[in-house]
């Protein structure tokens, strides 16, 4: 993929996440380990270094895949 549309593509997975999840939503990421764990967004989704986007999650050093972060109320409602 070129340079510019994966730029974009993080940009706008930024800006969907963003306009449906505020700071300090609930959620659950898959850490390197493959453990599931609960916690909280520290911040907005952002494009880091151009290409990836990435959120900051308390309580976790450094920021993780936005593809790897579900917020817990769309995990419950797909258990329903």
């Amino acid at each position: 993929m070129q340079k510019g549309k994966t730029k974009m593509k993080a940009v706008k997975a930024c800006s969907a996440w963003n306009a449906k999840w505020p700071v300090d939503t609930r959620v659950t990421v898959r850490l390197d380990s493959g453990e599931m764990r609960e916690t909280v967004t520290r911040t907005a989704a952002e494009v880091l270094s151009g290409h990836s986007a990435v959120i900051w999650l308390e309580g976790i050093s450094g920021c993780y895949l936005l593809d790897r972060v579900s917020p817990v109320s769309s995990i419950t409602e797909v258990a329903r």
